[in-house]
């Protein structure tokens, strides 16, 4: 079969890369094409397009970038029909991806949805979009099922590919890594400011605002694949301040607490079982608008699959330097931790275990074979 596999941001690399895995071992044949990135293209696929090529986060910046993002599309669109795929599969990432299966599926490709997009956090109307533009949803949060049966959309419940991510991560020595990575012997505190130039100017000056004030530990920013060293250089004012690039999870593995700005990171830091604080604070315009869209009680996925507030959320003008300093403390002492961890336990029961990817290869390679 000829797989055509759409991702456009780092989480959905990871999981389209073990997603390619999966479909190469269960499909020996198969050839796959993709717009990903390093990680799909190492896993085998060959990639016509970089997500960091098309990195806009926030409504401002898209309206900004519009005409580069319709020239993508129009690209996107022209090789899919030349490529002529047996199975076009999304990955996540809803305002580019949704634009090309109204396209495609009309065009007379098979779509399939890998990671829904967050129609249950907003604009619940697409989901008439999905119905009408994809053959096969398979999603990887437990409530996300139970909301698609309220408009009579069937979707298949895989699990979450974060635990196939995690558990396949090598494990590393912690004195090999803080000597392979510069660092002292203090216990270290990760600092995820997530991975766009926008989202991590406006993160990390207040995420270490508070460096001075625990001295007895140090902060090690984790470098996201998509940015080089010299655009973070600027917010390093302190000797107690590291970063290691694109080496996330062994700094989670070897981390003791967690700053982390909202998004799939929130679960990643979870699932590492680190105490962590979620941040978030977007530009004026851009929050005013999301919260008026958004209709959830949270805005981390810890907190959203255990439906209650597990992890503290520090958002927009709760962001603030004594508020970080106030649960950074909390999360470091003994008994709340203690707590803290029990609930990460319950959290990673709840989504399943590990074969999420591998599952969903079985079921796309099924599904694909009964269209055709």
């Amino acid at each position: 079969m000829k797989y055509y596999i759409l991702a456009g941001e780092a989480s959905g690399d990871l999981h389209g890369s073990n997603l390619i895995k999966e479909l190469f071992k269960q499909d020996t044949s198969a050839q796959i094409r993709c717009w990903g990135g390093d990680l799909m293209q190492q896993a085998g696929a060959e990639l016509v397009s970089h997500y960091k090529e098309r990195s806009f986060m926030g409504f401002a910046e898209i309206i900004k970038n519009l005409s580069s993002i319709l020239e993508f599309i129009k690209l996107c669109k022209e090789d899919i029909q030349d490529y002529k795929p047996d199975a076009l599969i999304f990955i996540d990432n809803s305002g580019f991806n949704l634009r090309i299966a109204k396209w495609a599926k009309p065009a007379g490709f098979n779509t399939f949805y890998y990671i829904s997009p967050q129609v249950w956090a907003s604009r619940p109307g697409r989901v008439e979009t999905i119905k009408k533009t994809i053959d096969h949803m398979y999603v990887v949060l437990p409530f996300v099922k139970p909301f698609y049966e309220k408009y009579n959309y069937d979707v298949s419940y895989v699990g979450h590919p974060l635990i196939d991510a995690i558990h396949n991560h090598p494990a590393i020595d912690s004195a090999v890594f803080k000597r392979e990575n510069q660092l002292s012997e203090k216990p270290i505190i990760a600092l995820l400011p997530g991975s766009r130039k926008q989202e991590i100017t406006k993160m990390l000056s207040g995420m270490l605002s508070i460096v001075d004030d625990f001295p007895d530990y140090q902060f090690v920013i984790a470098g996201a694949p998509s940015q080089d060293y010299s655009f973070y250089k600027q917010f390093i004012q302190n000797e107690n301040i590291k970063f290691i690039s694109n080496k996330t999870y062994d700094l989670l593995k070897n981390a003791t607490a967690a700053l982390v700005t909202s998004g799939t990171a929130t679960l990643e830091t979870a699932l590492f079982k680190v105490p962590e604080v979620v941040c978030y604070k977007g530009s004026w315009a851009s929050y005013q608008i999301a919260k008026r869209i958004i209709t959830l009680k949270y805005i981390s996925l810890v907190n959203l699959i255990m439906d209650e507030e597990v992890v503290t959320e520090l958002i927009q003008e709760n962001f603030t330097t004594k508020n970080i300093k106030k649960e950074l403390t909390k999360i470091l002492e003994t008994n709340y931790r203690k707590q803290l961890l029990e609930k990460y336990d319950s959290l990673e029961k709840k989504l399943g275990g590990i074969g999420a990817s591998e599952k969903t290869a079985g079921l796309i390679i099924k599904d694909l074979k009964a269209i055709l």
